[in-house]
């Protein structure tokens, strides 16, 4: 990884980049203005569950290289962490920059004193920072996703008793 990269807090003034980032790295489908992704994160700031202590971006010389978004979501009767979109520009993918971020997020949202973070993705990326199913703990999937691929990172506030159905917040409800 290079030293030169930074991890910080999202920003205001960081919101055009990011936009343009995530439709550099999920790429914008023919016909439409934007990634499935960059209207996420744009419906996401919209309706305010974004989380600003949990949303970081990569900095490489003064420039955005990766972007990982968290919102607020709810498992069972309680709240809880949505980790996603994150994107990692394609020239920088395969660098450590994605690792980074979600090392940022896990290590924040842990002094945070969050119970878990749950995201959909690769259970074979994200299973070296501790991800697992998330149903092995009780946590249902607000969609039939393949096996494996929803999954839940309990944190140091974690107990049994806050499992339970999981609602992403409803910019996750986008169509495709």
């Amino acid at each position: 990884m290079d030293p030169a990269l930074v991890i910080r807090r999202e920003q205001p003034a960081d919101r055009a980049a990011t936009r343009d980032l995530h439709d550099a790295a999920f790429g914008v489908p023919d016909g439409a203005e934007h990634a499935v992704e960059t209207r996420i994160v744009d419906a996401l700031r919209a309706a305010g569950d974004v989380l600003p202590g949990l949303t970081f971006v990569a900095e490489l010389r003064g420039q955005i290289v990766g972007h990982v978004v968290c919102s607020r979501a709810t498992m069972g009767e309680g709240p809880s962490v949505g980790l996603g979109p994150l994107g990692v520009h394609p020239e920088r993918q395969g660098e450590g920059i994605g690792s980074a971020l979600v090392a940022a997020v896990l290590v924040t949202a842990d002094q945070q004193h969050e119970p878990s973070v749950v995201l959909l993705g690769d259970p074979g990326w994200y299973g070296h920072f501790g991800f697992e199913p998330a149903a092995l703990h009780g946590v249902a999937a607000p969609r039939p996703w393949p096996q494996g691929h929803f999954q839940l990172k309990r944190l140091q506030a974690w107990h049994p008793r806050l499992a339970g159905p999981f609602r992403y917040a409803r910019a996750f409800d986008l169509e495709p």
